[in-house]
């Protein structure tokens, strides 16, 4: 599965809720996936192609190469 090779940020799991007339009446599973690039980073030195999410590049939490 794609992670988030920084923060380790990866898919979760969980219900997707159908709501009518005020109250929950059916459940399905659904999956939310990290907002995920492919970013050439400078890593001790060395220049490698990582997946980061979108969070952790906005922080600046990578040096890019």
């Amino acid at each position: 599965m794609a992670k988030c090779e920084i923060c380790q940020k990866s898919v979760n799991h969980g219900n997707k809720l159908s709501i009518t007339r005020s109250h929950i009446s059916k459940r399905s599973p659904r999956t939310w996936k990290p907002n995920l690039r492919s970013v050439k980073a400078n890593i001790d030195g060395e220049i490698k192609r990582i997946y980061v999410c979108a969070k952790c590049l906005k922080n600046g939490k990578v040096k890019r190469a």
